[in-house]
């Protein structure tokens, strides 16, 4: 029987099968132990499983195979850097909920966000929430990064959430279709989706005071069926978003406006940092790729541990 796992809790997990039934399914042991998974979470939000009911019981079942996956996102483990952990799988799209006040969310988190979303060719809708506290300072920094995101491809919404502002607009966007929804702890995601699901009523919480940084509400990812169609999947605030799997050489791969001065660099294996006739940094230079994105690049090429490959 095939069924779409809708939450995980660990060593349990929430399927729902094609025909709407809902089973606590657990795994078999040979997946725990199969060498293949190098990931901390063998089955993920959104993947295709196989399952069994148990005997005798109406509620349980055993999950006894994992379909393919079109897609997944990943983001370092908090269990160890050099693991990774499944955020969710199958995903028509995400959608990254960005503040620029209480808390600001950082362009550097931003785009790794993008880039890990572009590796495993996820399309990003970047949502700038809490327009209703925005003063002069915060929207002219919005119509910066509008301009930005959007002449590099990505599509860029400003809404309130608080006040519904702009809900309509993100409800016609994930109609019909599996949106994973992302961004740091106290940017507003819990109250967006009590917006999108009324009646559910998440937990949420207000920015931590003291640190300006918000307080996790969400403890795993959940997904739940929209009432127009489609279906969202609620992941855990995250403070950072490690980049895993991905080499040096491949990273500017993910920065789309690099793409196309890749073929004309001198050298291959150009990492667009110290090497001559490089044609990224000369389209930097010109004004072509924006600096703050080239700075993302360095700063993230940093990051990558190469004794992983």
């Amino acid at each position: 029987m095939q069924a779409t796992i809708y939450k995980s809790t660990g060593s349990w997990y929430v399927v729902k099968t094609n025909d709407g039934a809902i089973y606590q399914a657990r795994m078999k042991g040979i997946f725990k132990k199969n060498e293949d998974i190098t990931s901390t979470n063998p089955v993920a939000v959104g993947d295709l499983v196989e399952i069994e009911p148990e005997e005798g019981d109406t509620a349980n079942a055993m999950i006894t195979d994992i379909g393919e996956r079109r897609n997944y996102i990943v983001r370092s483990s908090p269990h160890g850097r050099n693991k990774k952990h499944i955020v969710a799988a199958n995903l028509d799209q995400a959608i990254l909920i960005c503040t620029l006040k209480e808390p600001k969310t950082s362009q550097g988190f931003i785009d790794r966000f993008l880039v890990t979303a572009a590796a495993y060719h996820i399309p990003v809708v970047l949502i700038f929430n809490k327009k209703d506290i925005y003063k002069d300072k915060e929207m002219e920094r919005y119509e910066e990064l509008h301009e930005l995101y959007t002449s590099i491809g990505y599509p860029v919404m400003l809404i309130s959430a608080k006040e519904e502002d702009g809900i309509d607009e993100v409800r016609a966007l994930l109609k019909d279709k599996t949106t994973l929804a992302s961004g740091h702890s106290g940017v507003g995601k819990s109250s967006l989706i009590n917006d999108l699901l009324p009646g559910l009523d998440l937990r949420t919480t207000a920015v931590s005071g003291w640190s300006g940084k918000g307080l996790h509400t969400t403890t795993s990812a959940e997904m739940y069926d929209l009432p127009d169609g489609g279906r969202l999947i609620d992941t855990p605030g995250v403070r950072e978003f490690g980049i895993v799997d991905i080499p040096k050489a491949e990273l500017s791969h993910y920065f789309l406006e690099m793409v196309p001065y890749l073929s004309e660099c001198q050298f291959n294996n150009c990492l667009h940092i110290n090497e001559p006739g490089c044609a990224v940094k000369e389209a930097v230079n010109e004004g072509k790729i924006n600096v703050d994105r080239y700075v993302s690049y360095a700063t993230i090429l940093e990051t990558i541990n190469e004794k992983e490959y």
